[in-house]
């Protein structure tokens, strides 16, 4: 099927349309930014300009388009809900489920399933009651950003495209989501319960959300609301105590409920607000979850110690004229942003091989770096890794595939990376590092896409 997604550079995003790709969907993607979005995209398809404030997209942005996946939205914890940040949350949501809804009104040949994020924020504060979709709107600001949410959304049913809504819980994964902010301080000692610990959490891993939101679209029979998260909502505390023992830490320094008030204002009731959310309405369609129990999900989260970047690109070259290119040593200065000064010093080899070891200079923010990588995974015209042996990572391990395609070569890229100085490195120093790769990627694709058409 062909599959628009919104909101693919996200967290939950990525994950998403990695896993359209690998099931075989024919992927577009709607950015606000597709030179931006590229570098955090990681599979190589289409991408389409979406500008909001045109109030609708081209019709022919969809043609052809069997599926809509919306995850657009402004994330809702990444600051204190100031009146204009609540403003900004809300419209995120309404304004482009809003575009979607009008673009599709206008079609001769309409998708034919819509499907998007919610949250069981739609549902406030239960205590210990246990929730199902029938349970209606609760209060609070959440609250009615989800109502309006869903109400634009189904107004897709009008005219005879069937909409699923997805009533998100917390999502579980490895470098983003809820756990981004949680980890650090449980992992230098810090973490403890939230307020009395007796609020319940209803939670996802990222795994089974992925293939939750995928199930509708290969599943005509699913229509409607669902809540997403698994059979076993836990209390705060039995979290605290489950995630202190994954990561063999000890979890004695609780935040009291006043402090969170005092800190994030009404952004505190994400975390105290207690919302014990069932999952049987899905289960019953068929869906089977890999992560049920919090203690698996979270060794699985927990065990990725690395940052990683994925990404593809298209070239129509073959693949032995691509290989060729990137295997001499000298084309990486071509490809390489000036602000970087970066001169190739030496290799150990005439020609590079197996074992092969290069030796870098580059300027970073004016600071002069040396850095020695050693080549793996020797496989002429398909695949070969480069392996920090000295330099600014405590890990850092690229590999790059090369696969026939359309008749051009698919490049692929998989780094995955250590920043120094551990939890707080990842804290303080990744975001900027983050940004500097993007511009170096996103430069190099560039470059890439002159060189070889």
């Amino acid at each position: 099927m062909k599959v628009m997604v919104t909101g693919a550079t996200g967290f939950i995003g990525k994950k998403l349309i990695k896993r359209l790709n690998d099931r075989n969907h024919e992927i577009v993607v709607l950015a606000r930014n597709p030179e931006s979005a590229r570098f955090h995209i990681p599979i190589d398809c289409d991408i389409e300009t979406w500008d909001l404030e045109q109030g609708s997209l081209s019709t022919g942005a969809l043609k052809g388009v069997d599926a809509v996946i919306n995850l657009a939205g402004e994330n809702i914890a990444d600051g204190r809900w100031t009146d204009k940040r609540k403003r900004n949350i809300l419209q995120s949501r309404v304004i482009s489920v809003r575009s979607l809804i009008k673009t599709m009104e206008l079609m001769d040949e309409k998708p034919r399933v819509l499907v998007s994020a919610s949250a069981i924020g739609f549902y406030g504060d239960h205590g210990d009651e246990i929730i199902d979709e029938t349970i209606s709107k609760g209060s609070g600001f959440l609250s009615d950003v989800c109502k309006s949410w869903e109400d634009e959304l189904f107004r897709a049913k009008d005219f005879g495209i069937r909409t699923v809504a997805f009533r998100m819980g917390m999502v579980l994964g490895h470098d983003g989501g809820a756990l981004k902010k949680i980890l650090p301080p449980f992992k230098l000692g810090l973490g403890g319960r939230l307020g009395s610990g007796s609020q319940w959490m209803s939670w996802i891993h990222i795994d089974d959300l992925v293939n939750m939101i995928i199930h509708p679209i290969e599943n005509p029979l699913l229509d409607g609301i669902y809540n997403a998260v698994t059979p076993h909502p836990v209390k705060n505390r039995e979290f605290t105590t489950i995630l202190g023992r994954v990561l063999k830490r000890p979890t004695i320094f609780p935040v009291p409920g006043f402090v969170l008030k005092l800190g994030l204002g009404e952004l505190s009731e994400l975390l105290l607000g207690s919302q014990r959310v069932g999952s049987r309405k899905i289960h019953n369609t068929g869906f089977s979850f890999r992560y049920s129990q919090l203690e698996e999900a979270l060794k699985e989260v927990c065990e990725h110690s690395c940052h990683e970047i994925r990404m593809e690109q298209w070239v129509p070259q073959s693949i032995e004229k691509t290989f060729a290119f990137f295997k001499e040593a000298k084309n990486l200065e071509k490809i390489t942003p000036e602000f970087l000064k970066f001169k190739v010093l030496k290799q150990s080899t005439q020609t590079i091989q197996e074992g092969t070891k290069i030796n870098y200079r580059f300027s970073l923010h004016g600071f002069p770096v040396t850095w020695q990588s050693q080549i793996t995974d020797w496989k002429p015209s398909r695949k070969f890794s480069d392996v920090q042996v000295r330099g600014p990572y405590n890990h850092w391990y690229h590999t790059h595939e090369f696969d026939e395609k359309n008749g051009g070569t698919l490049i692929r890229d998989q780094v995955t990376y250590k920043v120094p100085f551990g939890v707080l490195g990842d804290i303080i120093i990744d975001p900027f590092i983050r940004k500097d790769l993007e511009k170096i990627f996103n430069h190099r694709r560039k470059v890439i896409q002159s060189i070889m058409g």
